[in-house]
């Protein structure tokens, strides 16, 4: 190398290690964050009437009949009374094949209830303008430049937005309720209600954690759940944290008090995923948050095409949400960096598929002889390096653990490990690096406003059916040992949920 090369070379090398070393402080900094844990136990035992109603939103969009059934199992064991929830699919009326669908699933779901969103023209929507108008936490309805526009983009925030406040306005002799929403592919355990009714008493907020059930449906739906295994179930419980640090919600399995959602303003349809806004805003407002540990079952895609799709538009939200809503929340200088921090490890996967090559050509050239670097940016090199291994080691522990929930056998287990070794992730989060930049790409340009949906085909139709007993019959038949929620050391054996167990 000539002497500029080297220099060059040189502050590349100290810029990626440093911003390296930057992303490592804040993991260990939200991983020293106290979780806040729902303990399921105290949601049974209790008087019906002493139960929070629950009412669960379910927004489609040219969903699959398969999919939407396997979803319907699911609910139709939930534990809870029957007369204290109620099942309210939420399709757009112009939905029509979508529609037909659920009207013959009612049939077969008793449970369940329809509530076509009409456009927002549709004289049917005053009563969202009105609950708007009466809450200045409604940002978005009162100020700038999409102030008064009640031309909503037609996507699942807009669906739950009508949903809300139409049901609010039908139940409100109840007085106060648990709002709960989840996706067409989202199926929740049997203690799924007994957790919020537990855990409502003592937090605002509650948020399900998730895990894919296609893990080894292909590579890429490998590769894509290793993301929520990372994020869902390693690091995202610490955002709880006593209150002290803002949070995100996850999108689906969450239960929100109808009388903060009145308060503060529902959901922001202008953002493209509600998630990170609506979790700060409450935050914002003294809203704290409880994690149920006993997951929904999901399907992630099984090709990189859709979930680039999907990913893309989560990058866009967290740049949105991140933005000026943060300062229209009311948060100070110093809450908006806590909560941008939430969006580093995302941000910083790209660090990987530059930092990693880097060090091992790094290490080559030293040991032959070839480069000298100085001292103190090896051994920032050789921190990072340490960090980053723990850091790995724990994901991968965790995964291991929590892979037992939908794999029954540890082979099964260890081939998705096998898919998801630290080779492999590398080449995921290189990949990682195409929707950072189209999402990126879609705050800058203002879009991601309609709703571009994620394919769900069914992915979880036999594990669903596998842990299940079928209906009508009084004793399993050909059932596989059921499947145990992850152990917790102040859980009771005897009280311990099960995924399904209660079926």
């Amino acid at each position: 190398m000539t002497g500029f090369e080297f220099d060059f070379f040189a502050l590349f090398f100290a810029s990626v290690q440093i911003a390296y070393f930057g992303s490592m402080l804040v993991m260990l900094y939200l991983f020293t964050r106290p979780v806040n844990f729902v303990d399921v136990r105290e949601g049974y035992g209790k008087p019906d009437q002493e139960l929070p109603y629950i009412v669960l939103f379910y927004p489609v969009l040219r969903e699959l009949e398969s999919t939407m059934r396997t979803t319907f199992l699911t609910l139709e064991r939930i534990d809870y009374p029957k007369s204290r929830f109620k099942v309210v699919a939420i399709p757009n009326a112009d939905d029509l094949v979508t529609v037909a669908s659920l009207k013959k699933l009612k049939g077969e779901f008793p449970f369940l209830e329809l509530l076509e969103v009409p456009p927002t023209s549709h004289p049917s929507w005053q009563v969202v303008w009105d609950g708007w108008n009466r809450s200045p936490h409604a940002y978005w309805w009162h100020r700038g430049a999409r102030a008064r526009t009640t031309a909503l983009p037609p996507k699942k925030t807009r669906q739950l937005v009508y949903a809300f406040y139409t049901m609010a306005k039908r139940l409100d002799h109840l007085g106060d309720f648990l709002v709960n929403y989840i996706d067409a592919d989202s199926c929740p355990p049997a203690d799924h209600f007994r957790a919020a009714a537990a855990g409502i008493g003592r937090y605002d907020v509650l948020q399900a954690q998730n895990i894919a059930g296609n893990l080894n449906a292909s590579l890429a739906a490998s590769w894509h759940a290793f993301d929520h295994m990372a994020w869902d179930g390693h690091i995202y419980p610490h955002l709880s944290a006593n209150g002290a640090h803002p949070y995100w919600v996850l999108g689906k399995g969450l239960f929100f008090k109808a009388s903060d959602l009145t308060e503060l303003g529902g959901f922001n349809p202008w953002i493209t995923i509600e998630d990170p806004e609506v979790g700060m805003r409450f935050w914002a407002h003294g809203r704290r948050l409880g994690v149920i540990e006993n997951p929904l079952i999901e399907e992630v895609p099984s090709t990189f095409a859709h979930g680039i799709t999907q990913r893309k538009r989560w990058v866009a939200g967290f740049f949105q949400s991140l933005a000026q809503p943060l300062v229209e929340m009311g948060m100070s200088p110093w809450q908006r960096f806590l909560a941008r921090l939430n969006f580093v490890p995302c941000l910083s996967l790209w660090l990987n598929s530059v930092g990693w090559p880097l060090a091992v050509y790094v290490t080559w050239q030293y040991f032959s002889g070839h480069l000298a670097l100085p001292h103190w940016m090896l051994l920032l090199g050789l921190v990072n390096g340490v960090l980053f291994l723990g850091l790995l080691g724990g994901v991968y522990a965790r995964t291991w653990v929590r892979s037992k929930l939908v794999l029954k056998s540890r082979r099964e287990r260890a081939l998705y490990l096998f898919r998801v070794n630290p080779l492999f992730v590398l080449a995921w989060w290189f990949v990682w690096l195409v929707p950072l930049f189209i999402g990126l790409r879609m705050f800058l340009l203002d879009q991601g406003l309609v709703w571009e949906r994620t394919e769900k085909t069914d992915a979880n139709h036999s594990l669903i059916r596998a842990v299940l007993i079928p209906r009508g019959v009084s004793q399993p038949v050909a059932v596989p040992e059921a499947i145990p929620a992850l152990p917790r050391a102040e859980h009771s054996p005897s009280l311990q949920p099960k995924v399904y167990s209660n079926a």
